[in-house]
C-alpha cells in the first residue's frame, strides 16, 4: 500500500483498514471522497456502524472546509 492523501487522511480517522478498499474503488482524493455516501460505504466494505459514523462526520467537514476556503477567494486590483 502506497501512501497517499487518502490513506493519511482514514489514518487521522483510526481507520487506515479501508484505505486499500478507497484506493481500489476509485476513492484516491479527497475532492472524490466528498461524494461519498452509504451506497459508496457499501461497496468500499465499511460494514461498522461506527466507522461509518465517523468517515460520515470527516466527509461533512471536508465539505465544510472547502466551503471555507472557496468563501475567502477575492481579488486584488489595482488602487486609482
Amino acid at each position: 500500500m502506497c501512501t497517499n492523501i487518502v490513506y493519511e487522511w482514514l489514518k487521522t480517522l483510526q481507520l487506515p483498514q479501508y484505505a486499500e478498499s478507497f484506493v481500489d474503488n476509485g476513492y484516491d482524493d479527497l475532492e472524490v471522497c466528498k461524494q461519498i455516501g452509504d451506497p459508496d460505504l457499501d461497496a468500499i466494505g465499511v460494514l461498522v456502524p461506527q466507522h461509518r459514523r465517523r468517515i460520515h462526520e470527516a466527509v461533512r467537514r471536508l465539505k465544510e472546509a472547502a466551503e471555507t476556503v472557496a468563501g475567502l477567494y477575492f481579488t486584488l486590483e489595482p488602487q486609482p
